[in-house]
């Protein structure tokens, strides 16, 4: 998955957290983190995150 994928996922993610487990929420802030300093997510990062995106974000 790419750097522009990650960053979509976070930012779709931004006007969720209100509605995150708390797990869920703690894994996203690390994530929005890491991709603030532009760092790229490991592969198991980049599952978690698409766990968290698939369960929380908008369906068009």
């Amino acid at each position: 998955m790419l750097a522009s994928d990650q960053k979509k996922m976070i930012e779709a993610l931004k006007y969720k957290t209100s509605k995150m487990l708390s797990k869920d929420r703690y894994d996203y802030d690390m994530y929005q983190k890491r991709d603030k300093d532009e760092e790229d997510l490991d592969s198991l990062s980049m599952k978690r995150l698409r766990e968290i995106y698939d369960k929380y974000a908008d369906k068009k």
